[in-house]
């Protein structure tokens, strides 16, 4: 199963992490361990800062530069517009999406319901 929900996250990991910044702008190791705490255990922390990278050269989120005690500054990551136009667009998919697979997963668990 790790496998499978692997690649179905690849496909709705800029969606979940622009509804975590929704919430509240954060860094990366932050965005991380909000992930794991909703549940996304197998996230690595390297895929996080790639698609970070992403999203900013998308123009979908704000980046500010924060001191940081230890090392560098840190890039404090927030949702802007553009990313909250993506994010309403990726709601929108993700319920079609899901009531599909939904009526998919009653129809073949009850198949004798179809003529009915």
């Amino acid at each position: 199963m790790a496998k499978q929900m692997t690649e179905m996250l690849k496909g709705t990991l800029e969606g979940i992490v622009l509804a975590t910044l929704a919430g509240q702008p954060a860094y990366g190791y932050e965005i991380t361990a909000r992930l794991r705490e909703q549940g996304f255990s197998d996230i690595v922390e390297g895929t996080v800062y790639a698609l970070l990278i992403r999203v900013e050269q998308r123009g979908l989120v704000d980046v500010t530069k924060v001191p940081s005690e230890k090392g560098p500054p840190r890039k404090v990551y927030s949702i802007n517009a553009q990313g909250a136009e993506y994010l309403e667009e990726f709601w929108v998919s993700w319920s079609f999406l899901a009531e599909r697979i939904e009526q998919l997963h009653h129809h073949t668990d009850n198949p004798q319901e179809e003529g009915q």
